[in-house]
């Protein structure tokens, strides 16, 4: 039997159903992709997404569908949407929701549900969804009255993408997708009680430039909220301006050019001595759009202990939360550095201060080995660095080969950097990169991954073949848990429990198998060769490439140490 032929576009009626009145909502809405999976309980929105221009993408699992659309919103600064089933459809969004929560992404998931008038009764594919999100989303709804239908998607998006972005959830009743009504689009956003402070006190400005003025060794901890607000220009601006050092967080990768000489590169537990030092030596610490997590800051008692602290943050909730300050400022990132920039203040005098962190950054640069034949992880990001000319977007799992992309791609341009940050979640990269494509479809997309983490999400190969999708994934394969390993290795006395993975598919045949040009590398010199011919081309590639399974990222810093504490800063 022939398909049917899918209709060219939905007809306007007046009577619609809830169904019909979502997809019309998105549109409204201006999405352009939505990421999603079937079931039951959403079989009434896909029979409206069927006569719909948006464009679905069918992912392999549902949490192939949320981190694809976390990437999707993470590089294209614009809501990730997602639907899902109700049950096991809605709780296999769970992890990807939290992480969107934790790394403050803009995501609006519309869930299934049973009928309403079952809702309760442990009816077939029923899950409380609304108690299990409740604590990792901004907010969620579940819809029990189709006319409110327009007014509840119109809130989601404005809540998701409005102060602090994050996830919200939808949930709604199958019932109520079939019901009908004459919906009406316009009514007007009120929220009481989410009014996000946007502009920043002026008399708290003031206050931050004369301290500026006045400071010997400043810093600035330039976190995600800078690349949330488009406030990269800004920042360099008022840097400059002032001569006052950049520290990036892992998130803020990008907000500013890695190669210029103001930057001194990551903090935190895998950051650059010159950058942990000077959060630790500085006086003035303007943090902006960071929120203090303990990666970041190590042993508390031992951070910025000299400083005094100045936050800026659209979040109150961050501000003061883990760490004392004395300046606090609620703001988007963006309107506070232009009210800075414009105060009429004195330049301070750091030209001692940064001389100081110069000669750090001679003396303790980042190493690796040098007098060994092994494939080291490090030259597989520098090669991905060279081959891409530095400006490709980079997806990654979490663990060492995070650690190693985080350190070794010097990122120049804002959204380019995609991995996962407060959650640390495994599995993430790989349909991160396919988000990140569909959103830049002429952009490079690497997926940087760990053999361990690539097989969590490794089946949607299928939608990269489905979809022929360029995405370059390059498998950093040491035949361990890395990160796991190397922490059992400096802290459990070399007792390696379940962390080495010596069997293992071969990532090569399984990528063919998909359709996909795939490569194994095992030393530096095949890898030009493959890297060459991978990034000649707009094809999928795999490359799994057979890295030293020794190797530990270093610097360090061991649990419960300052900033100062660092192990692993020489050879």
């Amino acid at each position: 039997m022939r398909a049917k032929a899918k209709p060219e576009a939905e007809a306007i009626t007046t009577e619609m159903t809830g169904a019909e009145v979502l997809i019309h909502s998105l549109k409204k809405e201006n999405v352009e992709v939505l990421f999603g999976y079937p079931g039951g309980a959403v079989l009434p929105i896909y029979d409206a997404l069927y006569r719909s221009p948006i464009k679905h993408i069918l992912s392999k699992h549902e949490q192939g569908s949320i981190h694809a659309a976390e990437g999707y919103a993470r590089v294209s600064g614009k809501p990730g949407v997602v639907i899902a089933t109700s049950g096991p459809g809605a709780t296999n969004l769970v992890t990807g929701i939290t992480d969107a929560m934790m790394d403050s992404l803009p995501l609006v998931i519309f869930t299934g549900q049973v009928a309403s008038t079952v809702i309760g009764t442990d009816a077939f594919q029923e899950a409380d969804i609304m108690g299990i999100t409740a604590p990792i989303t901004k907010h969620n709804y579940q819809v029990r009255d189709v006319q409110d239908l327009p007014r509840i998607i119109k809130e989601a998006f404005h809540i998701a993408s409005t102060g602090r972005p994050g996830p919200v959830l939808v949930d709604i009743p199958k019932d109520v997708a079939n019901k009908t009504i004459s919906p009406d689009y316009d009514s007007t956003i009120h929220l009481p009680g989410y009014q996000p402070t946007f502009s920043p006190n002026i008399l708290q400005i003031k206050k931050l430039a004369d301290a500026v003025s006045q400071a010997k060794k400043p810093v600035i901890l330039a976190g995600a909220g800078i690349l949330h607000a488009n406030a990269g220009k800004e920042l360099l601006t008022f840097t400059e301006k002032n001569k006052i050092p950049v520290v990036n967080t892992l998130l803020g990768l990008g907000s500013y050019p890695g190669q210029h000489p103001l930057f001194l590169g990551m903090g935190g537990m895998h950051g650059t001595y010159t950058a942990n030092m000077a959060l630790y030596e500085c006086d003035l610490l303007i943090s902006i759009g960071a929120r203090f997590d303990d990666r970041l800051t190590g042993n508390l008692a031992h951070f910025a202990k000299n400083a005094v602290v100045a936050h800026i943050d659209v979040d109150p909730a961050e501000i003061g939360k883990n760490v004392p300050t004395q300046i606090p400022i609620v703001s988007d990132a963006r309107e506070a550095l232009k009210k800075l920039v414009d105060v009429d203040s004195e330049t301070p005098d750091t030209e001692e201060w940064r001389n100081q962190l110069t000669e750090n950054s001679k003396n303790y640069p980042l190493w690796k080995k040098t007098n060994t034949d092994e494939f080291l992880p490090q030259q597989v990001v520098e090669l991905v660095h060279e081959y891409t000319k530095g400006d490709a977007i980079i997806t990654t799992d979490v663990g060492q080969h995070q650690m190693w992309a985080a350190q070794y791609y010097a990122f120049t341009d804002a959204n380019r950097w995609v991995t996962s940050g407060g959650l640390g979640t495994m599995g993430f990269g790989f349909p991160a990169a396919v988000g990140a494509q569909l959103a830049f479809p002429d952009q490079t997309v690497v997926a940087l991954t760990g053999d361990g983490g690539f097989q969590m999400t490794l089946q949607e190969l299928s939608t990269l073949q489905e979809l022929n999708l360029p995405v370059k994934v390059v498998i950093m394969n040491n035949h361990t848990l890395g990160m796991v390993r190397q922490w059992q290795e400096a802290f459990y006395e070399e007792r390696y429990s379940h962390s080495l993975l010596p069997v293992q598919p071969d990532f090569v045949k399984l990528g063919e198998a998909y359709g996909i040009k795939s490569y194994k590398v095992t030393t530096q010199e095949e890898a030009r060769g493959v890297f060459e011919e991978a990034f000649s081309h707009r094809d999928p590639v795999l490359i799994d490439c057979r890295v030293s399974g020794k190797e530990n990222v270093y610097p360090m810093i061991a649990p419960g140490k300052g900033l100062h504490q660092m192990i692993g800063v020489k050879p």
